[in-house]
């Protein structure tokens, strides 16, 4: 098929999916994060991944 027209290159493809149940105050809790950093929800959640595994790897 070869690369469609407008297709972002990465060195770090985001190939997988992850859908999760929130509740409401949770997910408010995410988009004032959102906001405040000017990040998208995907990209608060990883950081807050990555955030989580620097913790338990010390």
């Amino acid at each position: 098929m070869g690369i469609h027209k407008g297709t972002k290159l990465t060195d770090n493809p985001k190939d997988f999916m992850l859908r999760v149940r929130l509740d409401k105050e949770t997910l408010e809790q995410l988009d004032e994060c959102c906001e405040a950093e000017q990040l998208s929800r995907s990209e608060v959640v990883r950081k807050g991944i990555k955030e989580q595994h620097g913790r338990i790897k010390k």
